[in-house]
């Protein structure tokens, strides 16, 4: 694989903050020495990483980014309408904060809203602490390349009643962006963070999330991606979670030709606990890929996880997670489960949960399915007039509906709810997609 456009000189030309210049250098140090992954590891199994070269993408240089702090985009357009009321608004361009505002309440509660490349530098402190602790070389690639991002900090105390919202909007054909949030949510604050990933075009969207509740933190994240059909999507979410501290996540991925999330979460401190959910809906030829870890690493946590998902005409899915509870993490409860409904012949969804268990003082669940609609439900609905096809939109949605009804952030379920319906509602109408 040819890195042409990935050069020393590229990552440097990006500019910043001398701090961000060394950062970068440093990544792309280890780049260099950094082995791309393949199929063939575990991690990367049934993925189509072995496919993906990135000679074919470039970065943007700093002219086509403009310097950091410039504001270059007006509000954020229909996402945030449809957030509806929202304490802080950014958006992101090609990995380039681009609008930044703040509500003055959010202001006077102490809470920061800022582009890392203009933050003040002892403020960015966090930045790679808990991304670092899991890097590949996609997250290698990010640091190398990282031109700016966004940081959240919600002091100590501080309650944020309206979500914070970070759109993120990438474009152009053989481009390659890396987009960034650092979210700090301070000893007992309480906030709500909501981020939109879209794309146009043959792009490359390699994004890093890290998320630090300290003590009785209370944080709800919700991450919706709905990129183009031609963009490669690689996505690191990790969290780090304190004591007695609380992390509601929740994923819609609706979009991409090849989209991954990796999404791991490490409870640091007894009496840590986190709720991940996630719908996920892939049509035509596109593949959704997910990796989890739940990591106990100390007594008394508790996590549960429930992912669902669609595939219908030649899409694919790949669910693999992983519960891993530590030696120290006694009287742990650890829940994971996954559910898939395949569609269309030539659809497919691989499920393989896992568990490694060192304490002998826990309670623990793990369960996956992969299969078609239930016959006995469309029967019941067509039995009672209702045509097929809408039998089955009415199956696929009710699959659903109870992890729209978790969502953390309730003005935007119709929206999100509404963009799954589209979805189901072109049910088998994709070249190759043959009903069961």
């Amino acid at each position: 694989m040819t890195e042409s456009a990935f050069t020393a000189d590229a990552s440097r030309d990006l500019g910043g903050p001398e701090w961000l210049v060394r950062r970068r250098a440093a990544a792309f140090e280890t780049l260099a020495n950094t082995t791309w992954p393949t199929s063939a590891e575990e991690i990367w199994r049934y993925s189509r990483v072995d496919e993906f070269d990135l000679s074919g993408y470039a970065p943007f240089s700093a002219a086509e980014l403009g310097e950091p702090g410039a504001e270059r985009a007006p509000g954020g357009g229909p996402v945030a309408a449809e957030a509806g009321e929202h304490g802080a608004l950014v958006v992101v361009r090609n990995g380039r904060v681009v609008h930044c505002e703040m509500d003055d309440k959010l202001q006077v509660l102490g809470v920061t809203v800022c582009d890392l490349a203009t933050c003040e530098p002892n403020g960015v402190a966090e930045l790679g602490s808990i991304a670092d602790a899991s890097p590949d070389a996609f997250t290698v690639l990010n640091d190398a390349f990282l031109a700016g991002g966004v940081l959240v900090r919600v002091p100590r105390g501080a309650v944020v009643d309206a979500p914070i919202v970070i759109v993120h909007w990438s474009d152009g054909d053989g481009r390659a962006s890396f987009p960034r949030t650092l979210v700090v949510a301070g000893e007992n604050s309480e906030c709500s963070v909501v981020e939109r990933f879209g794309s146009t075009g043959a792009h490359l969207v390699d994004a890093v999330v890290e998320l630090q509740l300290h003590d009785a933190a209370r944080l709800k994240y919700l991450a919706v991606q709905d990129h183009g059909p031609k963009t490669w999507s690689v996505t690191l979410q990790r969290a780090h979670v304190g004591r007695d501290a609380s992390l509601r996540s929740s994923t819609i991925a609706l979009g991409g030709d090849y989209a991954r999330l990796r999404t791991e979460t490490r409870l640091v401190d007894q009496g840590a606990d986190t709720n991940a959910i996630a719908v996920y809906f892939g049509d035509g030829s596109q593949m959704l890929d997910f990796r989890t870890l739940q990591d106990h690493a100390a007594p008394h946590t508790t996590s549960d996880l429930l992912f669902k998902g669609a595939v219908e005409d030649t899409a694919s899915s790949v669910y693999s997670g992983m519960v891993h509870i530590r030696p120290q993490a006694q009287r742990t409860v650890a829940n994971q489960t996954n559910r898939n409904l395949v569609l269309t012949e030539g659809a497919r969804a691989e499920s393989i949960p896992n568990l490694i268990i060192e304490a002998n003082d826990v309670k623990c669940s793990h369960g996956s399915t992969v299969g078609p609609i239930d016959d006995d439900q469309r029967y019941y609905l067509e039995s009672r007039g209702i045509p097929p096809e809408e039998a089955e939109r009415l199956i696929v949605l009710g699959f659903f509906e109870d992890v729209f009804e978790r969502l953390p952030v309730p003005s935007l379920v119709d929206r999100l709810r509404h963009a799954v319906a589209e979805k189901v509602g072109e049910l088998g109408t994709h070249a190759g997609g043959a009903k069961r």
